[in-house]
């Protein structure tokens, strides 16, 4: 166990586990500072490099975003391998983007997107976001339904700035030219949605996500010190031991079009790459979800923290139930909006009886763990596939405006929801858990900042309030704006710096043979961790589940190494398919662990062997990183972390 401390609020009590579920109390007082899918989805990695052989390695990637400025950069080589910003922002979802736009007034931004800039989780956001902009709500409702909704363990100071704060981020954004619903008063349209007490949800129809990614990608393609750099898959942060302090100084990106290694060497960075919904089979995460931002600070020996608290949202889109099924297997399940339940939608088991009331006295507007542990209840007791949700009893017209994608979308598989009820079915959605962030989004990684669904902040606690995931990001996005100012203009980074690090390599010399049996191994054995994690680590789990899930995902990471490694392949080597299987297992393994070390059920954890809340047990988990010599490959970094004098 490293004895890194974690980056806090005044005495922090918390839990401390190991990384194999053993879990103690402890009381510490701590300081408030310290993929396209890469090419062709079916192009295979040997395919690629024939081909990358084959083109100019200058030639850069067609967007058509790139019309307007080229500010879109593919790495080439007359710009090097290595390249020197002030700021180095890791993802392009909204906390990446609201960052990158503010810290951009102090100097040079490099924004690295794993894929195109608009494939994030927040461009699949249906629901908006959350804020107090209406006379008749308070800051102190929205205060109390989120502790209520995080089953009271939500840091209390952070439910506090994120709510006084967020109306003014909010505002921002319709000042960049976000443009919301409004109402027939010339007033911004508020919805409700689950746990939330009054109406406070400012939207965008039933894509508010895509809406706010717009907008301020617009902006960041006219700010001209920030550069975006897609298709550049973060594969390990750069960090070094200075003195006592652990300190981050870039990243290091594969460019998953030239299959180029780039080096981005940054004063600052945030980590802002969404969550890891990919470990599950299920999920309403886009295919760039599979948990590289956790998984790389992990290695970089930040502190995670609740990762148990996987939120499976209740109302995916359920393919067996629809009249015209898809004709090939979703990437990712297609979300039934919070807001369908918020407007009146009832939920019914098949045999059209009504059930949310026998499960909670708020019905279909309980929080998201009430409702997906009570369809996994109807589903499993009934033996059943999905169950419905039937909103088509209100005005057409209503439901047509409020969610014309849900309606679009489902009418394209032969479903009229405006006549006929929806099928549906929980999948994996948002990780409240991740690296463990104090309130100016600040880790106990000097230089490493987080902000979005890959940080936890402790505004969720237990289980998140619908629609505040948004606001979250917005709050420490900007937030963690003045830190990382002051810490480019302290920083002594320089050129040699480049050389610290060995780089890694992709392994053009493995033979075209080797390379297919190694990404077919992985892609087989990818199902059998996703499978693995749904059937024992699900929405209700038990003691004797999660240690059969310890110890088969051990002997199936144990088995693809062995793999790896007797087909040639050398620990320092990069592809794409490989690296996500690498965060993956490290990802699903801190979810394992925090899970077996929780004896309680608490908001979105809920296990048979402990079934009740344990006031002793109202602490948030804390994964501090694990030796290095007894790791695994998954979880310690390419590169031996240096010395930086």
């Amino acid at each position: 166990m490293a004895t890194c401390i974690p980056a806090g609020r005044g005495t922090l009590h918390y839990k401390v586990t190991d990384y194999k579920g053993q879990s103690c109390k402890k009381t510490a007082c701590v300081s408030d500072v310290s993929i396209k899918r890469y090419l062709q989805k079916d192009l295979s990695w040997s395919k690629r490099v024939s081909k990358v052989l084959q083109i100019h390695k200058c030639e850069l990637s067609r967007s058509p975003l790139r019309k307007n400025r080229k500010l879109f950069i593919s790495s080439c080589k007359k710009d090097g391998p290595t390249k020197y910003f002030d700021f180095a922002v890791i993802g392009s979802g909204i906390a990446g983007l609201r960052y990158a736009l503010e810290v951009a007034k102090y100097g040079t931004v490099a924004v690295i997107t794993k894929a195109e800039p608009h494939e994030c989780n927040t461009n699949y956001a249906q629901g908006g976001v959350s804020a107090v902009l209406s006379p008749l709500d308070s800051v102190e409702s929205h205060m109390k339904d989120t502790i209520v909704a995080g089953a009271y363990l939500c840091d209390e100071e952070s439910v506090r700035v994120v709510c006084t704060e967020g109306p003014d981020r909010v505002r921002e954004l319709i000042a960049m030219g976000t443009s919301f619903d409004h109402g027939e008063d010339g007033n911004l349209h508020l919805a409700r949605e689950g746990g939330h007490s009054h109406n406070r949800i400012v939207h965008a129809a039933d894509m508010t996500g895509k809406e706010i990614e717009r907008a301020l990608l617009k902006a960041v393609i006219n700010n001209p010190h920030i550069f975006v750099f897609e298709h550049h898959f973060a594969i390990d942060l750069l960090t070094c031991q200075d003195g006592s302090d652990i300190t981050c100084l870039g990243v290091d990106t594969l460019n998953t079009e030239t299959l180029e290694v780039v080096r981005f060497l940054s004063k600052a960075t945030l980590l802002a790459s969404g969550g890891a919904g990919h470990i599950y089979p299920k999920t309403t995460n886009p295919l760039v979800a599979t948990g590289d931002g956790i998984a790389m600070a992990y290695r970089a020996q930040a502190v995670i923290s609740n990762m148990e608290f996987v939120q499976f949202h209740p109302t995916a889109l359920a393919d067996e139930g629809l009249p015209v099924k898809p004709t090939e297997p979703r990437d990712n399940a297609f979300l039934i909006s919070e807001a369908v339940r918020g407007d009146g939608g009832i939920l019914y088991n098949l045999a059209m009886e009504r059930f949310m009331p026998l499960y909670d006295k708020r019905g279909e507007l309980a929080p998201r763990d009430v409702v997906a542990r009570s369809i996994d209840d109807q589903l499993k007791k009934r033996n059943e596939k999905y169950v419905l949700l039937d909103i088509s009893h209100k005005p057409k017209n209503e439901i047509l405006s409020h969610f014309p994608n849900i309606a679009s979308t489902c009418l394209q598989y032969g479903l009229d929801i405006t006549r006929h009820p929806i099928p549906v079915v929980p999948a994996a959605h948002y990780m409240c858990g991740g690296v463990h962030a104090g309130l100016q989004g600040e880790t106990n990684v000097k230089g490493l900042y987080v902000a979005g669904e890959v940080a936890c902040t402790g505004l969720h606690g237990a289980n998140r309030l619908a629609s505040n995931s948004l606001l979250e990001a917005l709050v420490f996005a900007e937030r963690a704006v003045q830190p990382s100012v002051d810490q480019m203009k302290s920083s002594s980074l320089d050129l040699n710096a480049s050389n610290l690090w060995p780089r890694p390599t992709v392994p053009f010399s493995l033979g075209s043979n080797a390379n297919d049996k190694i990404l077919s191994a992985t892609e087989e054995l990818r199902k059998e961790l996703q499978s693995i994690m749904f059937n024992y680590v699900g929405i209700v789990r038990s003691t004797m589940w999660l240690e059969t899930a310890e110890r088969k995902i051990g002997n199936l990471e144990a088995k693809w190494e062995e793999y790896l490694f007797r087909h040639g392949w050398k620990p320092t080597m990069v592809v794409p398919e490989i690296c996500e299987m690498r965060n993956l297992f490290c990802c699903a393994k801190l979810v394992v662990s925090s899970a077996l070390s929780r004896h309680e059920s608490r908001g979105l954890h809920y296990t048979i062997d402990f079934p009740n809340l344990e006031e002793s047990e109202r602490l948030p988990t804390i994964i501090f990183p694990s030796s290095p010599l007894i790791s695994t490959w998954s979880s310690r970094q390419l590169q031996k972390q240096p010395m930086y004098q």
